[in-house]
């Protein structure tokens, strides 16, 4: 270890608590704070996550160069004072931690136990630098888009080498992020969490409304744009939306739960088609500014796939690579290269091959667990080949696996680590994975995973999708409903048999059994939880939804098997989610 630079980046107190580790530049491990709590978006210090990260990078405290954070707390001070009291929620003028600037340097050191130096960089600035130092790119143009930083909510960069430069930047209120939520919410759906069911509904609908969608922001010919803020109230209330865009639509907003209609899929597509549409000028216009053949994209914006296919296909840009983690979570990778860099060190030329950067579970310790337990298993350790066509027994029956190998990924896609797999060719298949196992609403949308050797028989895609970041048309031949949207679309991750090698033989034994190598592929989890980490929590959600049968690294568990007697556990709810809300955008 010695002579070897050690980096840790921190985002917290917000939203997606993370900790990742770099070795000289070199991301060696990253985890979200929610996968060891359990409580979804947790935005606590990610005090396990950077005990695991040390863990696996078999380093202690004392070997730590320094440490980044993903935010100045001062500069988002100034604009959270700015904002003033009627911007505080009555629920929460109690909490006063808010306006301490000190909190988080003061947490880091002593609840983490820190000596060495630890550095602030702004929040897009994390941003920029988690998706540019991580695409393989010597040079790039960057956007990063989001809600919020400090000030910032949009921000152009050019990036070359372990330099990047800012170009220019949109400031707070007026946000691309902020007017996605605020109709979110109109449309009844959580802020900060549903964003990503609005653009599922999208499809269903027609783009009706782009008028009044256009009244609610100003489009500027350079990269700047203007929210009329007479529509939004997140400057003043607990929701992010006003009466008036209840008057503007002619609606009321929607109650969170109750029916969805014609309405508000067409409010949908308006909203989804104006995103893209104004992200279409946005790139052209950082292209004039900063002329490459490559763009970066950060920032929870940069989660929307569907606008991220146009970008590519329409824009002027060759190439996009798009940080798998944008959201919060990623600002923790980018702190960490900003860290490195002021501790004098230079970031390597290095695309992401993975996200596969959790925790895992050793298989001794599965093992153990379930020869102690009263459950009937199948042991297939050594026997890769035969798991695989077990598993392909079940899977072409029409059965639910749940797949758990090696370890979980970073960000919100499950990428065959952490996954519920099934056939994606009979009808009912997606309705029965939403309403049984996934226990959610049924218009959502599944992901299909292909090897990358097949995936342009059954796909509109020229090139590797390994995160699940942009979508293109079903072209197969086959009929598979489950994983093809409304649209004729999917959300496609294709799997390299190097980086995935158990997943890969999986889709190919698949493949060669049906004639179908794609198989639907989702996260492993329940509504309202985040993915699942450890084997234990696998085990728990076969028994609480439908899974017919569970795959623990060698181990295979059929649902059948279980006893009886373990489905008591079935009711127990998940820990509260400690999300942000209707006054997401006051931040505390």
């Amino acid at each position: 270890m010695r002579g070897s630079s050690y980096v840790i980046g921190i985002s917290a107190f917000f939203h997606d608590s993370s900790c990742c580790l770099l070795r000289d530049g070199v991301l060696v491990a990253a985890a979200s704070e929610e996968r060891f709590t359990r409580i979804k978006h947790d935005g606590s210090l990610p005090v396990n996550a950077f005990r695991y990260c040390l863990r696996e990078g078999d380093i202690n405290i004392n070997d730590l160069s320094c440490i980044g954070y993903y935010e100045e707390p001062v500069k988002k001070l100034g604009r959270q004072l700015w904002m003033g009291l009627p911007g505080i929620p009555a629920s929460r003028l109690h909490d006063t931690s808010w306006f301490d600037v000190h909190r988080p340097e003061r947490e880091i050191i002593n609840q983490l136990g820190i000596e060495c130096p630890l550095h602030f960089f702004g929040h897009h600035a994390s941003h920029a630098a988690s998706a540019f130092f991580f695409s393989g790119f010597p040079e790039a143009a960057i956007m990063t888009v989001d809600g919020v930083g400090e000030w910032s909510t949009t921000a152009y960069w050019k990036g070359g080498g372990s330099t990047m430069s800012l170009l220019e930047e949109v400031d707070f209120p007026d946000s691309l992020g902020l007017l996605y939520s605020a109709v979110t919410g109109y449309l009844g759906f959580e802020v900060n969490e549903g964003e990503y069911k609005v653009m599922g509904l999208a499809p269903y609908g027609q783009p009706r409304y782009m008028d009044k969608i256009s009244s609610l922001i100003a489009n500027g010919k350079d990269g700047s744009f203007q929210l009329d803020m007479k529509y939004f109230d997140f400057l003043r209330g607990d929701r992010m939306h006003s009466d008036a865009m209840d008057e503007l639509f002619g609606q009321p907003a929607r109650l969170r739960d109750s029916e969805i209609d014609s309405f508000h899929y067409d409010v949908a597509a308006s909203l989804q088609k104006t995103l893209e549409e104004i992200l279409l000028q946005k790139v052209q216009y950082l292209f004039e500014r900063s002329p490459s053949e490559n763009l970066c994209m950060a920032g929870g914006v940069a989660l929307n796939c569907v606008a991220n296919s146009r970008l590519l296909k329409e824009g002027p840009f060759q190439r996009l690579f798009v940080q798998p983690a944008s959201s919060d979570a990623g600002g923790a990778l980018g702190a960490a290269a900003l860290a490195h860099i002021a501790n004098g060190g230079t970031m390597p030329v290095q695309s992401l091959p993975h996200v596969y950067l959790g925790r895992s579970s050793p298989v001794a310790e599965i093992h153990n667990a379930l020869s102690e337990s009263a459950i009937p298993y199948l042991n297939f350790e050594g026997k890769t080949t035969e798991l695989i066509e077990a598993v392909v027994d079940r899977l072409a029956a029409g059965k639910v696996i749940g797949w758990f190998q090696g370890r979980d990924e970073f960000g919100p896609r499950a990428l065959g680590s952490r996954s519920i797999l099934a056939d994606p060719r009979p009808e009912h298949m997606r309705d029965h994975v939403n309403a049984l196992v996934k226990l959610r609403e049924g218009f959502r949308p599944f992901a299909p995973a292909v090897p990358e050797s097949s995936a342009a028989d059954h796909f509109d895609i020229d090139h590797p999708s390994r995160f699940m970041l942009e979508t293109c048309q079903v072209t197969s031949s086959l009929s598979m409903p489950a994983i093809t949207h409304v649209d004729g679309s999917a959300r496609v991750q294709t799997v390299d048999p190097q980086i995935s090698p158990r997943f890969h033989a999986l889709l190919e034994a698949f493949g060669r059994r049906t004639g179908c190598p794609v198989l639907l592929n989702t996260s492993f989890n329940v509504r309202g939880e985040p993915i699942v980490s450890t084997f234990m929590e696998a085990l728990r959600c076969l028994i609480r939804t439908e899974i017919d049968s569970l795959v623990l690294e060698d181990f295979l568990l059929d649902r059948e098997s279980i006893p009886t007697d373990w489905f008591c556990i079935r009711e127990v709810t998940a820990p509260s989610v400690r999300g942000v809300g209707e006054y997401a955008y006051t931040f505390f």
